[in-house]
């Protein structure tokens, strides 16, 4: 029986709810410090979600999936300039590293560095 209690074990949809609750503690870009904001940055977060200015994490997760196989190590939710944006840190399946920053509202690829 498979020890489920590491995220790679587990399908991609409880890999992405997993990872919502690394975005509950993430830095959100709209302070620079932890303490009190993380409340309210978790809320803003949902928030956004909610109306639509950012795609949930599980969408942009099965999108990226398809181009970009490999293991979620790390996802951020940050504000910038007022465009939200995901930073995905994936391990590939050849063993290199990738970052992926995708805009939140459209899913698209803004950005990739892999080394």
């Amino acid at each position: 029986m498979k020890n489920t209690s590491h995220c790679a074990c587990l399908p991609l949809a409880l890999r992405a709810q997993a990872i919502c609750a690394l975005l509950a503690v993430s830095a959100l870009g709209w302070h620079g410090g932890a303490g009190a904001s993380d409340k309210g940055d978790h809320e803003r977060a949902r928030q956004a979600v909610q109306s639509g200015q950012v795609m949930p994490l599980s969408k942009v997760l099965s999108n990226i999936e398809r181009d970009h196989p490999g293991q979620v190590l790390e996802v951020e939710l940050e504000s910038r300039d007022r465009q939200w944006q995901y930073e995905i840190k994936l391990l590939k399946p050849d063993g290199r590293l990738s970052k992926l920053k995708i805009d939140a509202r459209t899913g698209a690829l803004l950005e990739q560095k892999t080394r």
